[in-house]
């Protein structure tokens, strides 16, 4: 039966054994893998990207096999064919399909009608292949993941989602420092908290910055704006400017901390120069990760 990968919670039970395999894929780079030779992946991306796009596309040509990127402007979905229909035409020619999309309900919904694998490359909701990278990272530089603290300073965004329901998935402490007003969505904290009780690990909220990177091992942030939220822009850099990571808030922060982003940072706006650019920082290692993870996630779901 064929598996997704939509939700991190989609990868709950093999989660270290693919971030593993990302950390064996570094190892040799350039070899190629008999689950994914002369096979070939379709990228429907409605948003902009980097690091999802070529790492993608990079981890595919790597592993034998082959990407198409398509633009939903470029075909008929932007011309009002259903994405059921889609689907169900994409996977009649295509052996994965990875999806980024505006809509996690559209994720879903590819998901279901599509007879291959499909990948969720980022949605409203949730970023679960910048997670495999994200944990990789922190499995380099920390070891093990259990009674690690990690701190989330910033907007309660689609990517605080997806880290929370991780650090409880792995037994890691997340405390979370938004503004009240910007707080996480409630049903993904409350999952958290039950797989939490199961892990060990704790969930904690506040809106005091100062409060959530206390003894942090691992202080993340990103944008505080996302696609699709330019008209808040305004609103959000003055809530948000509080919640700034700078060299007075890590201060807080275990002196071997790590600092962490997605990317595309804002540079000046939730994150320093000073920050980004420090010894502590492992921005870019974690973007090279984004290549390993996603040939993880590729054989992954296509070995099952």
């Amino acid at each position: 039966m064929k598996r997704d990968l939509v939700s991190i919670l989609d990868i709950r039970d093999d989660f270290n054994e693919i971030v593993n395999l990302g950390l064996k894929f570094k190892r040799s780079r350039y070899q190629t893998n008999p689950w994914v030779e002369g096979r070939s992946m379709g990228m429907i991306f409605e948003k902009s990207s980097t690091r999802t796009r070529v790492s993608l596309e990079t981890a595919m040509y790597q592993l034998g096999g082959n990407a198409l990127y398509l633009n939903p402007s470029d075909m008929q979905m932007g011309r009002g064919e259903t994405v059921e229909d889609t689907s169900r035409v994409l996977s009649g020619m295509l052996d994965i399909i990875t999806y980024r999309a505006f809509s996690h309900e559209n994720v879903v919904k590819l998901a279901k009608y599509s007879s291959v694998p499909v990948i969720n490359a980022l949605d409203n909701q949730e970023h679960p292949l910048q997670m495999i990278a994200d944990f990789m990272t922190i499995a380099e530089k920390k070891g093990d993941f259990q009674g690690k603290k990690f701190s989330y300073v910033g907007d309660g965004n689609n990517m605080v989602n997806s880290l929370v329901l991780t650090c409880a998935m792995t037994g890691m402490d997340i405390s979370i420092g938004t503004p009240k007003n910007h707080m996480p969505d409630q049903s993904f904290i409350e999952k958290a908290k039950k797989i939490a009780k199961e892990t060990g690990s704790t969930v904690t909220l506040t809106d005091k910055p100062d409060e959530a990177v206390e003894a942090a091992d691992i202080i993340y942030t990103d944008v505080w704006v996302s696609m699709g939220e330019e008209k808040q822009r305004e609103e959000k850099e003055r809530d948000l400017k509080p919640f700034q990571v700078n060299s007075e808030l890590v201060k807080n922060a275990r002196k071997d901390y790590i600092f962490m982003h997605c990317l595309p940072a804002h540079r000046g706006l939730e994150v320093t120069d000073e920050v980004a650019d420090s010894i502590n920082s492992v921005i870019f290692q974690e973007a090279e990760n984004r290549l390993h993870s996603a040939k993880a996630a590729i054989v992954y779901l296509l070995s099952r």
